[in-house]
């Protein structure tokens, strides 16, 4: 088990990846926020332990830095926060789950450019794109790619 306060955050990143690379499950203590029972957030964190199979780690808009996994206690997929992260621990066992699929990236529509209201409502209807963005991922055979 390695404690995350006794290393730094590129060490713990370094083997998350490489979990991920591997297909290795990870069993993570982090801090989660409780919710009460009518299902809202109280702003309480509480210390969970859960067996994980890494598919993602990303960055967020607001800089932190998360991995996506499935948990394999519940067959879920869940997000945690690397800095919430205590301690883990990464298995030599094989990934069993199936993860979900990623969304498929539709291109949007082009913008207007002779008309400037036009223009103003397009950039108002694509905001609210932005709430529920997921990248797109990465096809091989997707020559527009290629640099």
């Amino acid at each position: 088990m390695k404690h995350t306060a006794t290393q730094t955050a590129t060490k713990t990143l370094t083997d998350l990846y490489r979990a991920l690379d591997h297909q290795h499950v990870v069993t993570v203590s982090f801090l989660k926020e409780e919710k009460d029972d009518a299902g809202k957030k109280t702003g309480r964190l509480v210390e969970t332990v859960r067996s994980l199979e890494l598919y993602e780690i990303r960055t967020t808009r607001d800089g932190r830095i998360v991995f996506e996994a499935m948990d394999r206690a519940t067959g879920e997929p869940r997000t945690v926060r690397v800095d919430h992260v205590l301690s883990y621990t990464v298995h030599r066992m094989a990934y069993v789950l199936d993860r979900p699929a990623p969304t498929k990236y539709v291109r949007p529509t082009p913008a207007p450019v002779n008309d400037a209201q036009a223009l103003f409502f397009y950039e108002l209807a694509r905001d609210q794109d932005d709430a529920d963005y997921t990248p797109r991922t990465l096809i091989q055979t997707d020559a527009a790619l290629a640099a």
